[in-house]
């Protein structure tokens, strides 16, 4: 049995994947920032443990990974427009995570990012959305950089739609829509099957299951 940390453990990606995680006979260890968050992630079946992600500093985050196998990132700085956040959290938060793995000894990270990070922004772009793009895209590479087993999942939009169970992973995909169900499906995927090491991959609705998906990216 392997133990998976998740740092956002509350977010809405993470509640979808830690029943996906114990259905493969995984036990996930859900990260979360408050005690009001913990009997949500324990009844999905998570073992809870407490990390502030912006207060605290990557040794605290190793601690927090002791004793587990590998990291999946899928912490955000939410839609409150806050742009500080997104620096904080999703830029500074996957660089603590990253940081703490190394020295936990844990070599196996999989991040949510997002798709089209990448793409020049246009110059009259939404500053909070901005702020979100260049944190993304800042943290994917510092991943890609890390030396560690990396797998970075970008997805199209999120959607609260009821997972399809098929998808489309690619290195680059026609933007679309896509369950957060079916975002955390890929990402069970990708940590049980070992596939995706190295890889960088656009994730949308599609037709393939998720195992065919991921088997053929």
């Amino acid at each position: 049995m392997t133990q998976i940390a998740i740092v956002g453990g509350h977010g809405q990606i993470a509640r979808e994947l830690i029943p996906r995680l114990v259905a493969a006979g995984h036990t996930p260890v859900a990260l979360v920032r408050n005690d009001s968050q913990v009997a949500t992630v324990e009844k999905l079946g998570a073992t809870a443990r407490r990390l502030d992600i912006e207060a605290e500093e990557a040794g605290a985050f190793a601690a927090a990974f002791e004793g587990c196998h590998a990291v999946v990132f899928a912490a955000g700085g939410g839609p409150d427009g806050n742009i500080e956040r997104k620096r904080t959290v999703d830029l500074e938060g996957s660089l603590k995570s990253i940081d703490g793995a190394k020295q936990a000894g844990i070599a196996r990270f999989v991040q949510i990012s997002a798709i089209g990070v990448d793409l020049p922004l246009p110059e009259d772009a939404d500053p909070v959305w901005q702020a979100y793009v260049e944190a993304k895209r800042d943290a994917d590479a510092a991943l890609r950089g890390s030396g560690l087993d990396w797998t970075i999942l970008r997805p199209g939009m999120l959607t609260d739609d009821e997972p399809t169970g098929e998808v489309t992973v690619a290195e680059s995909a026609q933007r679309g829509e896509i369950p957060r169900g079916d975002v955390a499906a890929v990402a069970a995927e990708v940590l049980d099957s070992g596939n995706g090491i190295g890889r960088q991959w656009d994730v949308v609705g599609g037709s393939a299951s998720v195992a065919d998906a991921v088997s053929s990216a």
